[in-house]
């Protein structure tokens, strides 16, 4: 535990000039309840320095860590704090959980406390956010938005009817387009948030190819903005990032899918695609400690906009460290402590009860294990939804398991039948696509969806890039995607 040295307190108590509490009141409109509340008082202050207190109040879904940031207005400058990991860059502090006091339920409470240095003027705090959502301000419930007209130039508000996606007037929608790839790594390497433009010039070049759907990975460690990531690609910077692409896809009439790629918790078993403990490469599943914080966080970011649908996880592969199918499957959906994998897991249900907890009721896609190339018992192991608009979502490359029409038939038909079926990642190793042409036409014969992977200027010959240039220029790969989307929606 993190508590004031006995001789910073003494020193305190002896040279102080007691001024009482100054507490930000909790401001919210009448019969409103913000997501989270703070209280912030300067205990005590003298000459250079002083004493404050922070109580912060989770009002939202529970969550098994948090972060809370603000600035200093008045030049001041952290020098130590307790009951919480402090850190401040520039007028930034942030003061994330302990090991020990993660854990906070709605409506539950956690005090930190911390000493720093004034001078001129020590001018309090005017904001707060706990996991990127403000804090101390709230609104009159507003009423449910208007679903989007399909007459309209943006995107619809998607929901899912049976085994079809549809729009508010119930007319069948497919989800086709591709994957923008970059917010999931660039950060947590301290290169920037997204890899490449993503100016309006760059979306609309998506856009020209006729596609109405782009993905957007994601890393949960930059979202919540936890301190080992740059402050300048973190927290704030990296939301209002996310949110600026969003409106962007969306200003273009694309549907966006926020998802999230990478996580944290150590994984160094079969098929680890590192040692380290941050999110700096996928994982096999997503972990307990942060990411039911990073989907209640998200939801609430997007939950007034129907049109955004949420991603879980990109790509589970807890079969390659259980013993059998059913073990990876059982993990999949339920977490907990699962056989070869070192870390709290959060399972699928896990992430569906965070963001239904927000209410908010944005359609759901969860992908299958063998890195989302396996749905032979989805359909066994679906989590519940009680908004019932959740999704199946399946990846495919020439090198995969299942990259065959048998394969297709045997284990996606059934669970196209009954359910969304949307195919996240589509792609090739050869820089050409003979393969994805048998995929986009299974798909196409059953009127499913599918995304490319991906709208970056990466080498094709040793990836699967659609682009040579964010002009939209095509790769030979990307010239099939292209030309089929074009075909198929004029």
């Amino acid at each position: 535990m993190r508590h004031p040295p006995r001789s910073v307190l003494a020193a305190v108590a002896g040279a102080v000039a007691l001024i009482g509490s100054v507490t930000v009141p909790v401001l919210t409109a009448s019969g409103a309840v913000p997501a989270c509340s703070v209280e912030y008082s300067v205990t005590s202050q003298w000459d250079s320095g002083f004493q404050g207190a922070m109580k912060i109040t989770n009002n939202a879904a529970a969550m098994s860590s948090w972060s809370l940031a603000f600035d200093f207005a008045g030049g001041q400058k952290l020098t130590q704090g307790w009951n919480a990991k402090w850190s401040q860059s520039g007028t930034t502090v942030t003061a994330a959980s302990e090991s020990y006091n993660g854990s906070l339920a709605t409506g539950a409470s956690v005090s930190a406390g911390f000493i720093a240095s004034w001078s001129g003027s020590n001018a309090v705090p005017t904001s707060f956010k706990l996991n990127g959502t403000s804090c101390n301000t709230a609104v009159e419930p507003s009423p449910t938005p208007e679903p989007t007209d399909p007459a309209d130039d943006g995107p619809p508000v998607l929901r899912a009817s049976g085994n079809k996606l549809v729009d508010a007037g119930g007319a069948t929608r497919r989800l086709l387009g591709v994957n923008r790839s970059g917010g999931e790594f660039m950060c947590v390497q301290g290169r920037g948030i997204f890899d490449g433009p993503v100016d309006d010039a760059s979306v609309k070049a998506i856009a020209d190819w006729k596609a109405n759907t782009v993905r957007i990975p994601l890393n949960e460690e930059c979202w919540l903005g936890l301190s080992t990531i740059d402050p300048a690609y973190a927290g704030a910077n990296y939301i209002n990032a996310v949110k600026d692409l969003v409106a962007k896809v969306k200003a273009h009439g694309m549907t966006p899918v926020v998802e999230l790629h990478w996580t944290y918790g150590q994984y160094t078993g079969n098929s680890a695609g590192c040692s380290d403990v941050h999110a700096s490469c996928q994982k096999p599943m997503p972990d307990m400690q942060y990411t039911p914080s990073f989907w209640a966080s998200v939801a609430n970011t997007f939950k007034n906009d129907r049109t955004v649908v949420f991603d879980l996880f990109n790509e589970p592969y807890p079969d390659r460290a259980t013993s059998t199918t059913t073990q990876a499957w059982q993990c999949w959906r339920d977490g907990g402590s699962c056989p070869g994998i070192g870390y709290e897991v959060a399972g699928m249900q896990d992430l569906v009860d965070s963001v239904r907890g927000t209410g908010a009721t944005n359609l759901i896609l969860a992908g299958g294990i063998a890195y989302s190339n396996d749905l032979s018992q989805w359909l066994t192991y679906r989590p519940a939804d009680p908004a019932g608009n959740l999704a199946a979502a399946w990846h495919v490359y020439n090198f995969n398991t299942c990259a065959n029409e048998s394969c297709w038939n045997s284990t996606l038909a059934p669970v196209a039948a009954q359910v969304p079926l949307v195919a996240g990642e589509i792609g090739e190793n050869t820089c050409a696509h003979g393969f994805i042409d048998q995929v986009m036409k299974w798909f196409d014969d059953r009127g499913l969806s599918y995304l490319g992977w991906t709208w970056n200027t990466w080498d094709c010959s040793s990836g699967t890039s659609l682009i040579s240039s964010y002009d939209g220029t095509p790769t030979a790969f990307g010239t099939g995607l292209r030309d089929h989307l074009r075909a198929l929606n004029g």
